[in-house]
C-alpha cells in the first residue's frame, strides 16, 4: 500500500497534535476553531466525535455497567480507495462500573452511612483508538484496531439517599490502585449520512486485554460499549468555497 509524501506528513501531524493536544480538556475545541476547515481535505477528514458510553470491569463479579457520556475528536486519513486510518482522541472519557459493594474507608462515621449502599468507580482516560476502517459504496463502513489509554483521574463514588435520591455522595481518590495505561482491540461498524464530508454515526466496542489494577491479586478488565455521532469541523465552509 503506497502513500504519497504529503499524506505521510499530515498524519505525522496529526499523531504529535493528538499527543499534545490529549493533556489538554478543551484542545478539541480551539483545534476545530483554527484548523478545521484546512484540515478537511480530499485525503483527510477532522471533527468532533461524541456520544453514549456503556463501560464495565470484566471480572468484577456483581457488577452493572456504567453509563456516562464522552466527547474528543477524531482523524480520517484516506490511505487509497474505500480505506482509511482512523484515529484521534478522546479527551472527556470514562469507563468503569456500578453497584460495586462497599468496603470499609477506616472511618466509622462514613462506614456507617454507607453500609449497605454501593460504588460507582469513575476511572477517566485520554483514549486513543487507531482502526483501519472500510467504507462500501452504500456508505456502510467497518473498523478494526485497538485502543490505547491513558489514565488521568480515578475515584470511587460511594452514594446514598438521605432526604433525596443520592444526596449523600463521597469520593474516595484511587489512582494510586489503578494502572497508568490501559491497551485492547477495538472495532464497529458505522454509516455516513452524505458523501464527502457528512456526519457518520454508529457503534463500536473495546475490548480491554490489560488489568487495569496495579494488585497482582485483583482481575479486572475495561470493556465500553460506544453509540457514537461525528461531525467534521469546517466542512460547511469548505463546501460554499467549492460551490463558488
Amino acid at each position: 500500500m503506497h502513500i504519497n509524501t504529503k499524506i505521510t506528513t499530515r498524519i505525522a501531524l496529526a499523531f504529535f497534535l493528538c499527543l499534545g493536544l490529549s493533556t489538554i480538556s478543551r484542545s478539541q475545541i480551539l483545534i476545530s476553531l483554527l484548523l478545521g476547515d484546512k484540515l478537511n481535505t480530499g485525503q483527510i477528514e477532522f471533527g468532533l466525535t461524541g456520544g453514549y458510553n456503556r463501560s464495565q470491569i470484566l471480572q468484577e463479579p456483581r457488577v452493572k455497567h456504567l453509563n456516562v457520556f464522552y466527547l474528543g475528536f477524531y482523524f480520517d486519513f484516506l490511505l487509497k480507495k474505500n480505506w482509511y486510518l482512523y484515529t484521534g482522541v478522546h479527551v472527556k472519557a470514562r469507563m468503569g462500573a456500578s453497584s460495586i459493594p462497599v468496603y470499609s474507608l477506616d472511618d466509622p462515621d462514613l462506614d456507617t452511612v454507607f453500609y449497605g449502599e454501593s460504588i460507582n468507580r469513575k476511572i477517566s482516560y485520554f483514549n486513543v483508538p487507531i482502526e483501519i476502517k472500510y467504507r462500501f459504496k452504500n456508505n456502510i463502513y467497518v473498523d478494526a484496531g485497538f485502543q490505547l489509554g491513558l489514565r488521568y483521574r480515578a475515584f470511587d463514588e460511594f452514594i446514598n439517599s438521605i432526604n433525596t435520591v443520592d444526596d449523600l455522595i463521597y469520593k474516595q481518590d484511587i489512582r494510586d490502585e489503578i494502572c497508568r495505561l490501559d491497551a485492547g482491540v477495538s472495532g464497529g461498524l458505522g454509516y455516513k449520512m452524505f458523501k464527502g464530508l457528512g456526519m457518520n454515526f454508529g457503534l463500536r466496542y473495546y475490548y480491554g486485554l490489560v488489568d487495569i489494577y496495579k494488585d497482582a491479586s485483583l482481575r479486572g478488565t475495561n470493556s465500553a460499549l460506544y453509540i457514537f455521532a461525528e461531525i467534521p469541523i469546517g466542512a460547511g465552509k469548505k463546501d460554499k468555497k467549492e460551490i463558488k
